[in-house]
């Protein structure tokens, strides 16, 4: 049986400010508790408020392992002034500027996970080619062009260790219900050889990794 959040922890995750509905939030907990049994830590690419962030930490705290989240708390383009998912509420005054980091840090407290995380404030890319380690869990949830979707592929998945876990967000095969970048990375992985589908629950993709590469 898959595993399940707590209570609580199901309750945190709705509270945060976020767009994860609570089916594909399931499903993302049940990746990230299989992945975690690896022994290895658990990476997400995209934080924005800490929605996802509360159910991979729990997962890893279950494990003895560590949750680790990426983002440079600016915002995607689709959370600018003017776009549809802009909100006001965690823009900076000062600069003017989107600053979701304050607010994840409130969320992870209020969830009692912070000892559970450790955030890495920065572009994925960069990020990316410093770590030297493995990951038993990537998941993909940044910035949805395909020049944002495909660096985060090829900045992270070379580091999902065999037997690990890939997951990516937001695929829409059909283009009517959503932009096509995650859909092309999720394709670009099952074309590798690398990586081989295993779960399907809405826009979430969950993947093993089977071969070498991406």
């Amino acid at each position: 049986m898959a595993a399940e959040p707590k209570p609580e922890i199901l309750a945190a995750f709705e509270a945060a400010k976020g767009f994860m509905p609570v089916r594909e939030g399931l499903a993302l907990y049940a990746a990230a508790a299989d992945a975690a049994t690896l022994g290895l830590p658990l990476l997400e690419v995209g934080t924005y408020c800490g929605r996802s962030t509360i159910l991979l930490a729990d997962a890893a705290r279950s494990a003895g392992v560590t949750a680790l989240t990426v983002d440079h708390h600016r915002g995607s383009e689709e959370q600018q002034p003017g776009w549809e998912y802009h909100d006001p509420t965690v823009v900076d005054p000062e600069v003017g500027l989107m600053d979701t980091l304050p607010t994840f840090r409130r969320t992870l407290r209020r969830a009692g996970l912070e000892e559970h995380v450790v955030a890495l404030v920065g572009r994925s890319p960069q990020v990316a080619a410093v770590w030297g380690g493995k990951l038993g869990f990537v998941f993909i949830d940044g910035g949805h062009t395909d020049e944002h979707a495909n660096g985060d592929y090829e900045g992270w998945a070379p580091h999902v260790a065999d037997g690990g876990l890939l997951v990516i967000h937001d695929v829409f095969p059909d283009p009517a219900d959503g932009g096509q970048a995650p859909h092309r990375v999720h394709q670009r992985a099952l074309a590798s050889g690398a990586f081989s589908e295993i779960s399907v629950t809405d826009s979430l993709r969950v993947l093993r990794r089977t071969g070498p590469g991406i």
